[in-house]
């Protein structure tokens, strides 16, 4: 066997710093973020690793209360275990309020959701201050009733650290852990990291006494909280080498990185 799988991230005493991603350093947490803006604009960024920009739908429901996002990561090379599908529903939590309309963008693996609304129980005043929740699957059923997600509202809530990871609630078809690996015939290694929001041109590929680092920093942009910082050892050669006899090999696309790695 000419590869060891490694990840060296249990960095802190209360485990991993985002349990939604192992190769996240710092930066907001969790899968998705909420935020309520000026002129009762709601902001919401959702991690969608692996899906292009027009590879999203969002729905306005008849209530005027729910709104459905649907995306597709294709399969984009052949070791992929699978495509992944995402759908999340999200809606208001409050009576008094409809969301009366919404704009979005898909980039890097990541979708921002800018919503707004207007209180049509008393138009003249201004809305609400509730809040968004998340809508809770059982099974293949769904709860239509809007549940309150306090994790969503602080990006920095300590129960997003802690010692397990948790799969990608969105994720109704495919794999939903952000690290994959393959050990292939030829004797190399596959390997396919989801660090959503990082620009293709952010990702760094090193290798240093036989370990095989990935960093990737992602900038703030629009509401986000802040920027996000991701690093981590994905694979340990034979060989204690800086230089590999032979190149990895990397695709770079939608806020996933995908590595080749050669035997030495």
């Amino acid at each position: 066997m000419i590869f060891s799988l490694i990840i060296f991230n249990v960095v802190i005493a209360e485990g991993f710093y985002a349990i939604n991603n192992e190769f996240l350093m710092n930066g907001p947490k969790g899968f998705q973020e909420y935020k309520m803006l000026e002129n009762d604009i709601m902001f919401v960024r959702m991690d969608f690793p692996g899906v292009p920009e027009d590879g999203v739908s969002v729905t306005l429901e008849p209530s005027k209360t729910l709104v459905s996002v649907s995306a597709h990561a294709p399969k984009v090379h052949t070791h992929d275990f699978s495509h992944r599908n995402y759908l999340i529903i999200t809606g208001l939590v409050c009576g008094c309020c409809e969301i009366s309309g919404f704009t979005y963008h898909m980039t890097d693996g990541v979708l921002r959701l800018h919503l707004s609304k207007t209180n049509i129980l008393h138009p003249q005043r201004p809305s609400c201050n509730s809040f968004l929740g998340g809508i809770r699957f059982r099974g293949d059923d769904l709860c239509r009733c809007p549940q309150r997600l306090p994790c969503n509202r602080d990006p920095y809530h300590p129960d997003l650290t802690g010692p397990l990871l948790i799969p990608h609630p969105n994720v109704r078809q495919g794999t939903t852990m952000a690290y994959e690996s393959k050990q292939l015939e030829s004797g190399s290694l596959y390997v396919r990291l989801d660090m959503p929001g990082v620009p293709k041109d952010n990702f760094n590929v090193s290798v240093s006494s036989g370990r095989v680092k990935v960093t990737g920093q992602a900038p703030a942009v629009s509401h986000d909280s802040d920027g996000r910082f991701y690093s981590g050892d994905v694979a340990m050669l034979s060989a204690p080498v800086d230089v590999p006899s032979r190149p990895i090999k990397t695709i770079i696309k939608d806020g996933v990185i995908r590595l080749l790695i050669p035997s030495v």
